[in-house]
């Protein structure tokens, strides 16, 4: 399931064109590059959303997976921030994820372990907002899952998100990196981390109000995709190929 959590760029996007939002449509090639990924979806669309107020900031998210008969899961994301410093560099940082996926032999839609998480985060950009970065450390806490039987535990997440814009806006090189703790896979950490590069449409002359970006995502993730076997001990590098309209 792929995990986004841009904000630092939708930040920009709302600040410098008063952009908050943007859709996206990712091909994924894991299931050509690995053989033991056959089953993983092949498209996925995000949503997704940023508002800023007085108080802080409210980031959404949803992702839904598809295969070739429909959707074969999904998973929301909604995080709040509330600044604790006058610079706005200092924030208090509240989020829940959670989603579910369908077996593709039954058609049973089975609820991931869903969390929720609390902690800090420090927001940093540059005067013009072309380079941005977050650094959030959270507490994590797993909720019940009684389809799988899992039990709720405690954890931590630490997640660094960056964003760069460059050549005048015509490129841009964004994605966050998370850390978090799992007692249930090998080492008890999982790594997720998914870069982005972006040509944007809206840069070139003439193309003004043309708000699209045509790219690709790499997914690097270790103890982290659920493969054909039923494991998720190893690593991966996925990429994509993927469309943005902002808007």
């Amino acid at each position: 399931m792929k995990r986004s959590f841009i904000i630092c760029m939708l930040c920009l996007a709302s600040t410098v064109n008063g952009l908050a939002q943007n859709l996206q449509l990712h091909y994924d090639l894991g299931h050509s590059l690995y053989k033991e990924l056959t089953s993983r979806p092949s498209v996925t669309t995000t949503f997704e959303m940023f508002k800023p107020d007085k108080w802080g900031s409210t980031f959404t998210f949803t992702d839904i997976d598809y295969q070739r008969d429909g959707v074969a899961g999904a998973y929301w994301e909604i995080a709040r921030e509330f600044n604790v410093s006058a610079n706005k560099q200092w924030a208090v940082h509240v989020e829940y994820n959670g989603g579910l996926t369908s077996d593709e032999e039954t058609w049973n839609a089975t609820r991931f372990q869903h969390a929720f998480l609390a902690g800090g985060a420090w927001n940093w950009h540059s005067g013009d907002f072309s380079k941005t970065f977050s650094l959030q450390v959270m507490y994590k806490y797993y909720f019940k899952n009684r389809h799988y039987g899992a039990h709720p535990f405690n954890g931590f997440q630490v997640t660094e998100v960056w964003g760069l814009q460059f050549a005048k806006n015509l490129f841009t090189f964004s994605g966050f990196c998370d850390t978090w703790y799992d007692p249930n896979v090998d080492g008890k950490l999982i790594i997720l981390s998914e870069p982005q590069f972006w040509v944007n449409f809206y840069a070139l002359k003439g193309m003004k109000g043309v708000n699209l970006s045509l790219g690709t995502e790499v997914e690097i993730s270790n103890n982290f995709v659920w493969n054909d076997n039923g494991q998720n001990n190893r690593c991966y590098v996925i990429p994509t190929v993927a469309a943005k309209w902002t808007f």
